[in-house]
């Protein structure tokens, strides 16, 4: 399917090439659907944030009804993340605008997420170590925001006007064990990090991606300063 609100310019609403991750699968499915809706890609951002925010709060609760329909929202707002850029290439209304919105609602959900539920967690055991985990994990979301803000204002400020904008090129594969390792852990682990709470509010464990992210999150920012972990994509 192509959408174009200009002649000159045309991009083609094409299927993944890769199975993962499946909310990319979905968001195929979904997006010619809003295609036809009279919706900007900064509003369906906004969907994505404040279904993710709706979902994250269902997690306070600490039961295991509620965990399930948060995660299922959670999943939707991956979903609708996938979607906004692509609508925003098929009516060529891309704008950094739009990428700036679309990174700080990424962010947003993800370090809300930790916190809602280290709260919850404290509420059902009544063991406040739960809720520092989960502040800790929420803070390391954050750092990890900072720091890509940071270098992609330093990325702007280096690019010289003059200079001709380099060839697009096809993301990396990781060639390498350490390659993949860093791939599946910063990558591949958060463009499914919605299928992995799913997967575990289904059999009532969510709460033990606490302990895990409390320290996972630190790991995750700290690697994200390595130059190879920027060639690979796996969201957006």
């Amino acid at each position: 399917m192509t959408v174009n609100n200009k002649p000159d310019v045309e991009y083609t609403l094409s299927p993944p090439g890769q199975i993962f991750p499946l909310t990319r699968q979905l968001a195929y499915r979904i997006t010619p659907f809003l295609l036809r809706l009279p919706v900007t890609p900064n509003q369906v951002t906004a969907a994505s944030l404040l279904t993710g925010l709706a979902g994250t709060a269902c997690f306070l609760f600490g039961q295991w009804g509620w965990g399930i329909f948060g995660a299922l929202l959670i999943v939707l707002s991956y979903t609708l993340d996938y979607c906004d850029g692509e609508i925003a290439r098929c009516k060529n209304l891309v704008s950094p605008f739009g990428e700036k919105f679309d990174d700080i609602a990424d962010s947003l959900v993800d370090s809300v997420f930790f916190i809602m539920l280290g709260i919850g967690t404290t509420i059902s055991t009544g063991n406040k170590l739960w809720m520092w985990l989960g502040i800790a994990a929420g803070a390391g979301a954050v750092i990890n925001y900072a720091i890509n803000t940071w270098k992609n204002a330093r990325k702007r400020v280096d690019t010289k006007p003059d200079k001709p904008a380099p060839e697009t090129k096809s993301p990396k594969k990781p060639d390498n064990t350490l390659d993949w390792i860093i791939f599946i852990f910063h990558k591949l682990s958060r463009a499914e990090f919605c299928n992995i709470i799913l997967i575990l509010a289904v059999f009532n464990v969510t709460w033990v991606l606490l302990p895990l992210a409390a320290v996972g999150a630190q790991v995750y920012w700290i690697t994200g300063l390595l130059p190879r972990v920027h060639l690979w994509h796996a969201r957006h």
